[in-house]
């Protein structure tokens, strides 16, 4: 029997495929249909339809769902929200959050979403990466996730990153010059060598949190979907979010090779804050602002200026981003995921990819090794 309090999703609900995971497909509300069709061979479209929320129900309007793949691990979404709900928000608070309600589905949805993923596979329209992978037919429920997509506003921005470690490993060598982030992308750099694939390239996460802008600013030149970098670095630039997230890491930092076993709630969590995406989303009307400060240079009797952009945020442009940090399910050390964690921060030490010994390793862009000089980009 249903609970009183529990969500149903609409019977007859249509949806449209937006994306997937290794554990999990996203999939937009629409108005028109797209799961029941008479023809189970039609090519799922693309998500060009009519996406506008006026006619939704209202628990549906801003939302997202997200329905769970069969994998090894088998984690319920009912034990995924109680996770969630008692340890994990509690740590932030709810604008934070790309929050995740507990939804029933109806009768049949699963059996037709997977037809579609066929379907998708043979004409093309389903990664390639993703194909044998399919909706757990046993799994009751869905997740009604915060929409941070851009749909229906083509003038919003959407940048999408990893913060990552913002702290050094607690088992990194005292010699390090590399960061626990930098040291395993320089690990895997190494390994795609090896196998002729392309290398890695991303920004040093102890960058993130600088108290210097010009790191920060840095950073952003490595961040899915930034298209303004001196605007999102003064958004990222001592942000009370990033700031959480690094000191709720120091805390639980029982990673690496020390603290309790690899499979503990604690080593779980510690992990679980490590992964997690942050997504920045700016609307069309925040408009950029900035404060002149005139450097003086004299050249004989005349004085030019330049105007430096504040790492400040103006007030009135606050009001106009939304920031939510997702993938936040608690990690599971099953699996053997909590001797790969283990086996993995081994390697990382006794190969030298912390200290930068390793032969293969360039000078890299870690905060622990490269030079930090003054960016000239945020110069008018």
């Amino acid at each position: 029997m249903t609970k009183p309090n529990l969500l149903e999703l609409p019977s007859g609900v249509q949806l449209v495929y937006l994306a997937e995971g290794g554990a999990n497909v996203i999939y937009r509300f629409v108005r028109k249909p797209v799961l029941a069709r008479k023809d189970p061979k039609r090519p799922l479209p693309p998500p060009t339809h009519d996406t506008d929320h006026c006619n939704l129900p209202t628990q549906l309007k801003g939302k997202l769902l997200r329905l769970r793949k069969e994998t090894a691990a088998d984690i319920s979404y009912t034990e995924i929200v109680r996770n969630f709900d008692t340890i994990i928000r509690p740590l932030f608070n709810p604008e934070e959050l790309v929050d995740q309600t507990l939804v029933r589905l109806p009768e049949g949805l699963i059996a037709s979403c997977n037809e579609q993923l066929r379907t998708a596979e043979l004409n093309g329209a389903r990664p390639e990466k993703r194909h044998g992978s399919y909706l757990c037919l046993h799994e009751p429920f869905g997740l009604l996730i915060t929409d941070m997509t851009t749909a229906g506003d083509p003038g919003t921005t959407l940048a999408e990153l990893k913060p990552k470690w913002l702290n050094q490993s607690p088992s990194a060598p005292a010699t390090a010059h590399r960061c626990r982030t930098c040291a395993l992308r320089d690990m895997k750099n190494r390994e795609s060598q090896l196998l002729g694939r392309k290398e890695q390239r991303s920004f040093c996460p102890l960058d993130l949190v600088s108290e210097q802008y010009e790191n920060v600013l840095r950073a952003t030149g490595s961040i899915k979907g930034c298209k303004d970098r001196s605007r999102l670095a003064r958004i990222l630039y001592r942000n009370p979010t990033l700031q959480r997230l690094q000191s709720l890491q120091k805390t639980e930092r029982d990673v690496g090779l020390h603290g309790p076993a690899a499979q503990s709630r604690e080593m779980s969590l510690a992990m679980t804050l490590r992964d997690c995406t942050m997504f920045v989303k700016v609307s069309s009307c925040c408009e950029s602002g900035s404060v002149m400060v005139k450097v003086k240079i004299m050249s004989g009797n005349i004085i030019q200026s330049r105007i430096l952009t504040s790492p400040q945020i103006p007030h009135d442009e606050r009001s106009s981003i939304e920031i939510r940090l997702g993938d936040l399910d608690l990690k599971t050390g099953a699996g053997g995921k909590a001797g790969y964690w283990r086996d993995l921060e081994t390697r990382l030490i006794d190969q030298g990819w912390y200290r930068g010994s390793n032969i293969s390793q360039n000078s890299g862009e870690c905060a622990l090794h490269s030079p930090r000089r003054p960016s000239q980009s945020y110069l008018a």
